[in-house]
């Protein structure tokens, strides 16, 4: 890092009362929820990106909270309760970020999600656990969440959760950065931490080279990265591949759409077409760090735009990218207090846009009660 000014070091680098690593859903929202509830604190975040490493702004931007096909994987590993319990914290997510930006600010388009079904067994184990499902979630959310289509969409028969949406993933990020800066958060962007220590009442985090800042409490918020800095973590790191098509003439739908248990996603942005997934072609290789792209990953891709999503209707590609997710043995977020100041609040398992900003909120609140 290079030699900073005696202003630099004294507004940016000294008396730090919370240093919050990660500048995404959860950082951010963390971040506002401190400052609010101690002005007068002194709260820094820093990014080692230009912008959120890990999936903030490059995620797909769907705003839900579980397709059957995906509860049912979830009560298999984790029970009912606490599939349920991870359901609720998605939905109070969701609203707690409307609530925190607004719809407007997020872009929020409330189209509904649906579960595509290719295999006729998974259909049918679905739709007879859809009113089980509607039963469980009737008075938290409402009623009949879920409804067979009485059509086929693109070919496959489908069940509809008509209580989620998508959002524009670029707007809430910068919204959420925004709000940060005008409550008085300071962020930093370039900047990781290599390592830290606890010193007494302190923590000391090094930086890039023999840099290094104080601070009185310290908050992980990295997800998918987590286990570099709290390698004892069950967090490992998925790569989650997207493309999006150039706009397209009288695009005949609008919407978001899961496929394969998910593993599959694909949805409009205005009159383009989004789509991700691909995981499943290679968990060991896509367990990765790296945001390079892999052509078994996007051909597959371009297979299901050929096949299924657009077959006859010409389209161009205009970006691809990746992201990088926080996933573990089942998809309950990791809250927790690591030692006297360092804490943390990772592994989203590819929720992050429903369940981050509660899961920074309940970091807040369990910084500030240490």
């Amino acid at each position: 890092m290079q030699h900073l000014s005696f202003w630099e070091k004294e507004i940016w680098f000294r008396h730090i009362d919370y240093l919050i690593v990660g500048g995404g859903i959860v950082g951010l929202t963390s971040a506002i929820e401190i400052k609010r509830k101690e002005p007068k604190a002194k709260v820094l975040v820093i990014e080692k990106g230009i912008l959120p490493s890990g999936a903030s702004s490059k995620n797909a931007g769907f705003a839900c909270f579980g397709s059957i096909g995906e509860l049912l994987q979830d009560i298999e590993n984790i029970g009912e309760e606490a599939t349920m319990q991870l359901v609720l914290m998605r939905w109070q997510g969701l609203n707690k970020l409307k609530s925190l930006l607004g719809e407007n600010a997020l872009g929020y388009e409330a189209f509904g999600n649906i579960e595509l079904f290719q295999n006729r067994e998974e259909e049918q184990q679905a739709k007879d656990h859809l009113e089980y499902f509607n039963r469980l979630l009737h008075n938290e959310i409402g009623s009949e969440v879920y409804t067979a289509l009485k059509q086929d969409h693109f070919g496959f028969p489908g069940i509809i959760n008509r209580f989620e949406g998508q959002i524009n993933t670029g707007s809430m990020i910068s919204n959420l950065q925004l709000l940060a800066a005008q409550e008085g958060v300071l962020m930093l962007n370039g900047l990781s931490i290599k390592e830290f220590h606890e010193s007494g009442n302190h923590v000391v985090a090094r930086l890039d080279g023999e840099s290094k800042i104080k601070t009185n409490h310290l908050l992980i918020a990295t997800n998918g990265f987590a286990s570099q800095l709290l390698p004892e973590l069950d967090v490992e790191p998925g790569r989650a591949q997207v493309l999006i098509t150039k706009p397209i003439e009288n695009l005949p739908f609008q919407g978001a759409y899961h496929l394969d248990k998910g593993y599959y996603y694909f949805r409009n942005v205005g009159n383009r077409v989004l789509l991700g997934g691909g995981r499943n072609l290679d968990f060991k290789g896509e367990k990765t760090y790296s945001q390079e792209l892999t052509y078994p990953v996007q051909d597959k891709l371009e297979e299901l735009l050929n096949e299924c999503i657009l077959r006859d209707i010409p389209y161009e590609i205009d970006t691809r990218w990746a992201g990088t997710l926080g996933l573990g043995k089942n998809r309950q977020p990791i809250i927790k207090q690591i030692n006297k100041h360092v804490f943390c609040a990772v592994r989203m398992g590819g929720m992050g846009v429903a369940i981050g900003s509660l899961v920074g909120e309940k970091a807040a609140n369990m910084v500030l009660s240490s």
